[in-house]
């Protein structure tokens, strides 16, 4: 088995670590100066976890898939920011050649929508997504910590494929440190990160403060109580279900063991910001919003909080 980890960014790195531990073969496509890096001083991997590390004759880094040569990957796990994901699907499906016969396309990525972009470029049987809620931060281009981890890393199908293939993975993340087990329900599990995302990734950014100082606040408690309320009238119109049948219901899990186990994880949105990079914002209650769009439902809450980190976005730029 061969695995190919496109876009090493602080969750491709993370997840690499734990396939190299489990003694898989990866290899990982990424920036420039990522490449340098692992080239050079290979992988460093701490956090709460433990501590591990890959010597850089251990892991083979390539800047394009033009390179590569003469290899055929089983599974290509895509950890690229969702903004990329258009992008990420066109590229890979011009590297055909890179591909088994069965290779198979999961998404490790943040936000919804995701998926329908690879849809246009490869079989449906071949795309599943991973849910991932664990915090990655990356101090130095071939440096990961795990941050915070609030439950096992789920992989699934959106539409209805084989499970099976996925077992052998998920056992080699799992032995590799971080659980990983196969789900029926990863619609489900994708909206259940929607609805924590949508209501503390954006206000973590705007107040430049931890999930816990959120939650810890009636005046922010209001506004995400409202965020979580809009999207659950959007799951509803829109014919998408999650755990919860109502928001009350997971507004008592959000706030009694989702935030505390995250409570000093700072949002991903803020990192981007703080980078000068661009966020997923659009992905998340920017997906939202499209579509309460579609279905004319009004979610004023959503909007406001994702033109406020539009505007924090563009002052980046």
């Amino acid at each position: 088995m061969r695995i190919l980890i496109y876009g090493a960014g602080s969750v491709g790195l993370g997840i690499a670590s734990c396939l190299l531990k489990a003694g898989a073969r990866v290899d990982v496509v990424a920036r420039r100066e990522t490449v340098d890096s692992v080239r050079l001083n290979g992988l460093i991997r701490t956090g709460i976890f433990g501590d591990f590390r890959v010597p850089p004759e251990a892991l083979e880094a390539y800047t394009s898939l033009n390179v590569i040569q003469n290899t055929q990957y089983d599974y290509i796990l895509v950890c690229t920011k969702s903004f990329d994901s258009l992008g990420a699907a066109q590229d890979l499906s011009e590297h055909t050649r890179l591909f088994s016969e069965d290779a198979k396309f999961v998404l490790f990525q943040n936000g919804w929508g995701n998926a329908d972009k690879f849809t246009s470029f490869f079989p449906l049987d071949r795309i599943y997504n991973a849910r991932v809620i664990t915090g990655f931060s990356r101090p130095k281009k071939n440096e990961v910590i795990i941050t915070v981890h609030a439950d096992s890393i789920h992989i699934g199908s959106l539409f209805g494929a084989d499970l099976s293939c996925m077992a052998k993975l998920c056992e080699l993340i799992s032995t590799g440190d971080i659980p990983c087990r196969i789900t029926e329900n990863i619609e489900k599990d994708l909206w259940a990160k929607m609805l924590y995302n949508c209501a503390l990734n954006p206000l973590g950014a705007i107040l430049e403060v931890p999930y816990g100082r959120l939650a810890g606040s009636e005046f922010t408690r209001m506004i995400m109580d409202a965020v979580i309320k809009e999207v659950f009238a959007v799951l509803a119109a829109a014919g998408y279900s999650t755990h919860w049948q109502n928001p009350a219901d997971f507004i008592e899990v959000f706030y009694e063991k989702l935030v505390p186990d995250t409570a000093e994880h700072k949002s991903s949105t803020l990192q981007d910001i703080l980078a000068k990079k661009p966020t997923e914002i659009d992905a998340l209650n920017g997906a939202v919003i499209a579509l309460a769009n579609s279905r004319k439902i009004a979610v004023p809450y959503n909007l406001t909080v994702y033109n406020m980190v539009k505007f924090l976005e563009s002052r980046t730029s």
